[in-house]
């Protein structure tokens, strides 16, 4: 992730821009120069021949690179246009023409893996840019009838991969939005963008001819609004530099019907799988608090058949959700943590359903699995530091030390079961004795279990279970367990005391 995310996230940040108030007087001079401005920040070297002719800037051979180092990785990035032309409207706004095609290059030497070298055509349609403020907040209002990237060229270890070898595209329509860019004490990027149908055609075959898989897919509509601080630093591709100079982002995109057909064929066989939901959300912050993504989908529907599968796999799920908050520099003081996971109203199907239970002893109500976890850490390290990453790479040490952690939900409700939990702990990292090194946790977990020895009678009764098996899981819930006051419920309370003992409903197993 953090690999692909340098070699990206700048190109994005300049397509963004490249295709993205109060009114004064513009000049096409201060557009331009601001448009340079804010790709100089975010970390590239922006070249081109001005010429002014009457209303008109033309800036000739427009190239923007960046050269990218870590952990063993170089990259050089490229985007090139041919032209850029910036046009005072005459009513104090200013309207911007990009070409029809464009090019970024990516020119990558992983520390480990094959080299190579790619070109991409970034082409539009209908492209109408008018941009209004002053020269310390403008705003970029924009539409197109088309916007899309498609790979014109691609050398792995200096051989070229022709189309039958490597394809992928992505094309947007009717896009439409507005950035707006204010200079105060930090440049302050804010921008809303919506679109109409987006489609990707991805495919690829192995050089050695031992497997080949073909992508395709897209969404109805796509909208995204975010924006964040952007600060003037030496070097802005040192994520860590940024934070500390107050770099700040927060960005939520959202989707309608989206779809995905995957086609596959190997030296074992070939398959399909396809995708639909009815949309779904994906949320993206970074600030000195931390690093965050959030994401759900709903209405998610799986099939997918394969030679080696005897049947096909046909699966639905209502809801599919995730999130993770993680800091990201050291600190001397605590920070926060988190992880939740849900996967509500999982079904599957009849025929996937009779290969275990074709009695139907098992109840078909929909399962769930819910986590929520949260708590305290403390950073040794700079997580985005280069340096600091490759150093853990060769390290056994940690890179710092758990404080806390908090159950707020722990659920799996399936087969006519469900079990419940809450709890928390803390962790004392001076004491690395007691639970043979790991820190000693302080605290307790509730749980609470229905219907798990009539799940159990039921596993024994299809034969899934042997008996032996069985009576050994009830014994354990017995040590483990007390009876709850509902019919085939149970309690238990784990805890862990200030002595290092592990104590259940109050009696000591450890």
């Amino acid at each position: 992730m953090t690999r692909f995310a340098r070699y990206s996230s700048s190109t994005a940040l300049a397509i963004c821009l490249g295709s993205t108030a109060a009114y004064a007087d513009l000049t096409a001079a201060e557009v331009w120069n601001n448009w340079r401005d804010y790709m100089s920040d975010v970390g590239y070297e922006v070249t081109g021949a001005e010429s002014q002719s009457g209303d008109t800037l033309t800036i000739s051979d427009v190239r923007m690179r960046m050269e990218i180092e870590g952990e063993g990785d170089t990259a050089d990035t490229s985007i090139t246009m041919d032209t850029l032309t910036f046009t005072d409207v005459g009513d104090g706004s200013v309207s911007v023409e990009i070409p029809a095609v464009s090019k970024i290059t990516v020119d990558a030497d992983p520390a480990s893996g094959e080299t190579f070298d790619m070109t991409l055509d970034y082409t539009q349609s209908g492209f109408v840019m008018v941009v209004t403020g002053d020269r310390e907040d403008m705003t970029y209002t924009y539409s197109a009838d088309t916007m899309g990237i498609a790979l014109a060229e691609l050398m792995v270890d200096d051989e070229a991969m022709d189309r039958d070898t490597a394809r992928a595209s992505v094309t947007i329509a009717d896009l439409s939005g507005v950035s707006r860019v204010m200079q105060e004490e930090l440049r302050n990027v804010s921008q809303t963008l919506t679109t109409g149908p987006v489609t990707y055609d991805i495919a690829f075959t192995s050089p050695d001819d031992d497997g080949a898989a073909t992508i395709t897919g897209g969404m109805e509509t796509l909208a995204f609004t975010g924006g964040g601080n952007i600060p003037t630093i030496d070097d802005p591709s040192d994520m860590n530099a940024m934070i500390e100079a107050g770099f700040n982002f927060l960005g939520e995109f959202t989707f309608e019907q989206g779809n995905s057909n995957i086609e596959f064929d190997g030296p074992d066989g070939g398959g399909t799988m396809n995708t639909s939901s009815i949309g779904g959300a994906l949320s993206v912050s970074m600030s000195e608090d931390g690093l965050s993504y959030s994401g759900s989908q709903s209405g998610l529907v799986l099939k997918a058949m394969a030679s080696q599968m005897p049947i096909p796999i046909d699966l639905n799920m209502e809801t599919l959700g995730f999130g993770m908050v993680i800091p990201v520099q050291k600190s001397e003081e605590p920070q926060d943590f988190g992880l939740t996971l849900a996967l509500e109203g999982f079904t599957m199907s009849e025929v996937l359903w009779g290969m275990f239970d074709p009695q139907a002893q098992l109840p078909r109500d929909p399962a769930t699995i819910a986590v929520d976890l949260a708590g305290k850490t403390t950073l040794d390290v700079d997580l985005l530091d280069p340096q600091a990453a490759a150093a853990m790479e060769t390290s056994d040490a940690a890179p710092g030390e758990l404080n806390a952690l908090d159950i707020r939900t722990l659920t799996v409700e399936a087969a006519g079961a469900e079990l419940n939990g809450t709890g928390s702990f803390t962790f004392d990292n001076s004491d690395m004795t007691t639970f043979d090194g790991m820190p000693k946790p302080v605290g307790s977990l509730d749980l609470t279990l229905v219907g798990g020895n009539g799940l159990l009678d039921k596993l024994v009764a299809m034969g899934l279970l042997p008996e032996q098996q069985a009576q050994g899981a009830r014994m354990m819930m017995g040590l483990f367990a007390v009876p709850g006051d509902a019919p085939d419920t149970l309690n238990s309370t784990i805890e862990v005391n200030e002595a290092g003992q592990v104590l259940a409903n109050g009696q000591r197993i450890r």
